[in-house]
């Protein structure tokens, strides 16, 4: 009788993957590389004439005083956007936190825009009045530069004690900007209707004290979140420091675009602001 055969299982071969060419390997690598390459082009080209400012001049320093280390010049994208809107009107606003200030030596950012305007921090909540408030609103006067006061409100305190704190402070005079309130936080104890009670009351006893109009100042989420629909009837001075923000909106009547430039005669970092017109615009919204 004969044995069985044992059949072997036949075995089961995988099907075959044909290998990329050598060409293909690190192929992701190099677009992302090549991305990045032109990104980085683009970016110096986009910024080519701050870049040439910066660089040529970045040994080039302003010391405030003897002794004191020496001041850098703004960045790249100040100069960027301040030369954009040449044809507009570029200010500062100020308050102790510059320390005393060297009014005569104000003239010019970066040492080639004018200063058209400062705003001036008079007051804050119901008791507290800028340390520096009355040599800066005297400063800006005598050097001849357009001045505005501001106040600085606090959502927890009384609006209409607010309001007579800054009445009782700033005296307006023919060719000042109008009031302006700056709003920047939310209450802690009221709701956000509350808080629109507030700031209304604020703003009509101030028109109702200097006759004219208040500006708002406050962040552009702010703005969009809480004061765009309520407070159409009033103008803006709008904060955005994002650096992808290179256009004023037409509903912006200031942009305050940064809080890190510089300015011969001014201790530390200053804010920048640009009004959305031209210099004579500018005059017709002073006081008159």
């Amino acid at each position: 009788m004969r044995k069985p055969v044992t059949r072997k299982t036949p075995v089961k071969r995988k099907p075959s993957v044909k290998k990329k060419p050598a060409f293909w390997k690190g192929r992701g690598s190099l677009v992302l590389t090549v991305f990045c390459v032109l990104l980085l082009v683009g970016t110096i080209y986009h910024y080519r004439e701050g870049l040439a400012y910066y660089l040529g001049f970045k040994s080039h320093k302003v010391a405030a005083h003897s002794g004191e280390e020496d001041k850098r010049f703004s960045d790249v994208r100040n100069f960027q956007l301040l030369s954009k809107y040449e044809d507009k009107v570029a200010g500062l606003d100020v308050s102790q936190y510059q320390g005393e200030i060297n009014w005569e030596q104000v003239h010019t950012l970066e040492n080639t825009f004018p200063i058209g305007f400062v705003f001036i921090r008079a007051t804050a909540g119901t008791d507290k009045v800028d340390l520096q408030f009355e040599k800066n609103w005297v400063g800006t006067k005598n050097n001849k530069i357009i001045r505005g006061a501001y106040h600085y409100y606090r959502p927890n305190e009384n609006s209409l004690e607010q309001a007579t704190l800054f009445i009782q402070n700033v005296h307006l005079q023919k060719g000042d900007l109008p009031p302006v309130l700056d709003i920047e936080k939310l209450p802690k104890n009221q709701s956000i209707d509350s808080l629109k009670v507030g700031l209304k009351r604020w703003l009509e006893k101030i028109d109702a004290h200097y006759n004219v109009r208040p500006i708002i100042y406050t962040s552009s989420t702010y703005y969009d979140d809480f004061l765009k629909e309520e407070f159409s009837d009033y103008t803006f001075w709008i904060a955005n420091y994002n650096f992808f923000v290179e256009d004023i909106k037409v509903d912006w009547l200031f942009w305050q675009f940064t809080e890190k430039s510089t300015v011969s005669g001014i201790k530390g970092n200053v804010d920048v602001t640009i009004y959305n017109g031209t210099p004579k615009m500018l005059g017709y919204l002073t006081i008159n």
